[in-house]
């Protein structure tokens, strides 16, 4: 890994490896050149931290705290086939549990197109790291990747202050951001599920949450949200209508005492419908399991799309 790309990773990353007898050997292996020949390891033969072994690739569990979790099938294929013509140029790294069993500590996407590609042994590097290391090498490590969705690196952002016990500017040192990048990407965890769904498949962009999250009532956000799906508004336009809404009197609603003491079964009913027609739902139940659905609307277009999505 050349000295660059090792300050892209961020200083945490680094620290966290604090290896620096990697740097040259890496590099070799990048550039399709390893120094030397990797290590087989067997049962009773480890080679030492900073040197490439070929390991058993039926001996490596994933990471369980990986935060990826969608891998598209394409693009792994692509790379499969590359192995197949010129093997696995970077190294996966993982940590030895015991004899034949090791975890993942980063390179699933590697490893999973290793498989693919019928691979028996995979050259990686074998270190030393705690649960709370192995989490925060696999946060770090996936949140520099330029395909990442905003929403995938909001939740692994959340994760490190959860799971860490990180602060955000301690968050913003190890993934060489700065404190207001990371609490925008914080923010976008406080959009209704709906919204936050519309960004991780790439109907709505970073530009659009950022004026959506300054809007305090979730039925407009919801509102405005179904709109840019359906007009493919523009970053500007959702920043003029944002504006409008904030001028004018925004309504109170009182929140019926039933809706406090809902079960956590009638809550999810409630938040699926929420999604279902991209407005605030509400229930209102009473002890005897009788009660009512609320579906506000903000006009007369937004009340014709929801009994559209009725079949009225």
């Amino acid at each position: 890994m050349s000295a660059d790309k090792k300050r892209a990773l961020g200083r945490g990353l680094s620290a966290l490896l604090d290896d620096t007898s990697d740097n040259s050997t890496a590099t070799a292996a990048v550039a399709g050149r390893p120094q030397q020949p990797h290590n087989v390891v067997s049962d009773s033969d480890l080679a030492g931290a900073g040197s490439v072994n070929e390991i058993n690739i039926n001996e490596i569990e994933v990471n369980p705290f990986q935060p990826r979790t969608e891998f598209e099938p394409e693009a792994l294929q692509e790379l499969s086939d590359s192995i197949k013509l010129q093997g696995l140029i970077q190294p996966i790294t993982v940590r030895r549990v015991s004899a034949h069993h090791y975890q993942l500590i980063s390179g699933e996407r590697r490893l999973r197109a290793s498989k693919l590609a019928g691979l028996k042994h995979i050259p990686a590097y074998v270190r030393s790291a705690n649960d709370q290391q192995m989490l925060e090498m696999a946060l770090i490590e996936n949140i520099q990747r330029e395909n990442l969705n905003a929403i995938e690196v909001a939740l692994s952002f959340q994760r490190m202050l959860d799971e860490c016990n990180l602060k955000q500017e301690e968050l913003g040192e190890r993934v060489s951001k700065n404190r207001s990048t990371v609490t925008n990407y914080l923010r976008l965890l406080r959009l209704p599920p709906a919204i936050q769904a519309a960004i991780r498949d790439g109907q709505v962009t970073m530009g659009h949450a950022k004026a959506l999250i300054t809007i305090n009532d979730p039925t407009r956000q919801l509102y405005i949200n179904q709109q840019i799906i359906e007009q493919g508004l523009s970053v500007r336009k959702v920043e003029e209508m944002v504006r409008a809404m904030q001028k004018a009197p925004e309504k109170k609603e009182s929140r019926p005492a039933a809706a406090e003491g809902l079960s956590f079964q009638m809550k999810k009913i409630q938040d699926d419908l929420a999604s279902k027609f991209s407005t605030r739902v509400q229930l209102k139940v009473d002890q005897k399991g009788k009660g009512a659905i609320e579906i506000p609307f903000l006009s007369a277009d937004d009340l014709h799309r929801i009994l559209e999505m009725l079949d009225w």
